[in-house]
């Protein structure tokens, strides 16, 4: 308990600094996507609060994947305060800083997949390495591209075929069967919540990178209100589906 609590407050000494940091930058009342990473970099702080210190209440077997929420928003958190920084100062999207989040982020959401499962039933570590590589071919083919380092298209492709092996583990793959064959039914609605925020929520990315990058049909405002947005349910709603099932699942045995 004493380990949670400290690191609680090292979350929040880490993010004092970045909160001071950004307020330095002028916030036009015009500007909705300024104030959206100045809303979602609050957001962020509170759930990472919220996590942490939910995670001192639920049995044990559930603190590492509440934790790793609260990393989730935590990493979240302190890069919306730099990305509102720059989208201030420069009116440029904040494009390194995104993927840089994403790079942490995002394999962090995928492990929890594995954790969720590994709680309450015996699962194989190929699910958690399957996901994390699908993780890393998604993020670099879209980064590559959205970067200009490689064609935008091939870009995208590889991106894609990152996605849709994700979407394969977590529907038909090991990971799939396991949640719907051993897993409570408390972890089952998780479970299904975090597969359909994987498949929904994250289109809302690939859908942006199409129509900012091949399309050239959406500016950088629309573009950036829209990855906003989409983190605020693809990091918070998906780390409340895990805190959902680790409440039910310790309350019941409590």
């Amino acid at each position: 308990m004493t380990i949670i609590k400290s690191a609680a407050l090292a979350a929040l000494t880490i993010l004092i600094p970045s909160i001071a940091f950004a307020a330095g930058g002028n916030l036009e009342p015009n500007d909705p996507v300024g104030i959206t990473f100045w809303l979602i970099s609050i957001a962020m702080v509170a759930a990472t609060v919220f996590f942490l210190m939910e995670s001192l209440r639920v049995s044990g077997k559930w603190r590492t994947s509440l934790i790793v929420g609260g990393l989730v928003t935590l990493v979240a958190a302190v890069h919306y305060f730099y990305m509102r920084d720059v989208w201030v100062s420069t009116g440029q999207s904040p494009t390194v800083f995104r993927y840089v989040d994403w790079l942490i982020t995002v394999p962090l959401q995928m492990i929890e997949f594995y954790l969720i499962l590994a709680a309450c039933t015996a699962v194989a570590m190929g699910v958690f390495w399957r996901l994390l590589v699908g993780t890393v071919i998604m993020l670099l083919g879209g980064y590559l591209g959205e970067a200009g380092f490689i064609n935008a298209t091939v870009g995208f492709v590889i991106g894609m075929a990152g996605w849709a092996y994700i979407l394969y583990e977590i529907f038909a793959g090991e990971a799939g069967k396991v949640a719907a064959d051993e897993a409570p039914e408390s972890v089952k609605s998780a479970f299904s919540l975090m597969r359909w925020i994987v498949t929904i929520g994250w289109a809302i990315y690939p859908l942006g990178y199409f129509f900012g990058y091949l399309a050239g049909g959406v500016d950088d405002n629309s573009l950036n209100l829209i990855y906003n947005v989409a983190d605020v349910v693809n990091k918070i709603g998906f780390c409340l589906a895990i805190w959902a099932a680790a409440t039910s699942e310790s309350e019941a045995k409590a």
